[in-house]
């Protein structure tokens, strides 16, 4: 479905991914795991058209991508749930979940909307309520039901963990799984690489901006270097 290859990119004069390549396939997870800057988050703001490669290609069901604006890749069926869920704080629940189907001409967004409902019961119960007064689990799955709201053929999670409590860290584990359970592609970036591994079919480990390493998610669990450096045994 997604192939990304000899990809290079960076910011200003600096190089940050230098020639990576990976693929997902079709109702696949796969997981991206590494330290902090090792140019994971550049991976997917490449892949959704918000920061420009210098070389390589990027490629979606067979058609090239890379060059596109945002809009028109979200248009081809991809769509992010970026880190720090940047929610519209000023909006509604149900306005954020709309905003996410905004690209959208067909006439069951009142379908999918109680479909969301369904999987985020919390979410009906505040989809009057600011977005910006919810609390930060209850704000990452708006983040995630906003971005399931554009009906995407891939979605692509950038730390959906990021900055909240063990337990609900355990909630959006088992809400990726269903996901997954549904049948969505999913890209998944991921600082919980335990977490990563578990949900992931496939994994691919960066450092400095290259692939090191790649994998089954349980082979990954069970390579030394992985479990010392991301895993802690």
């Amino acid at each position: 479905m997604l192939r990304v290859e000899n990809l290079r990119s960076g910011y200003g004069k600096v190089d940050v991914l230098h020639g990576i390549s990976l693929n997902v396939e079709r109702s696949e997870c796969v997981a991206l795991v590494g330290a902090n800057g090792a140019g994971k988050t550049t991976t997917l703001k490449c892949i959704c058209g918000i920061n420009p490669i210098r070389s390589g290609s990027i490629t979606f069901e067979g058609e090239p991508i890379h060059g596109l604006p945002g809009h028109l890749i979200v248009r081809r069926g991809i769509t992010m749930c970026p880190e720090g869920r940047q929610v519209f704080s000023e909006m509604t629940v149900l306005e954020n979940l709309e905003m996410g189907a905004h690209s959208r001409v067909d006439d069951s967004q009142t379908k999918d909307l109680d479909e969301m409902f369904e999987l985020f019961p919390v979410l009906r119960q505040r989809a009057k309520q600011s977005a910006g007064t919810l609390s930060g689990g209850e704000q990452e799955m708006l983040a995630i039901a906003r971005a399931l709201m554009a009906r995407p053929k891939l979605c692509i999670f950038d730390e959906p963990s990021l900055g909240l409590a063990p337990k609900i860290v355990e909630e959006v584990e088992q809400t990726l799984a269903r996901i997954k359970a549904m049948g969505t592609t999913i890209l998944l970036v991921e600082q919980n690489a335990a977490m990563a591994l578990r949900l992931s079919d496939r994994a691919y480990v960066f450092e400095a901006g290259e692939i090191v390493l790649h994998g089954t998610g349980q082979e990954l669990q069970n390579h030394p270097e992985v479990s010392k450096a991301y895993l802690g045994y």
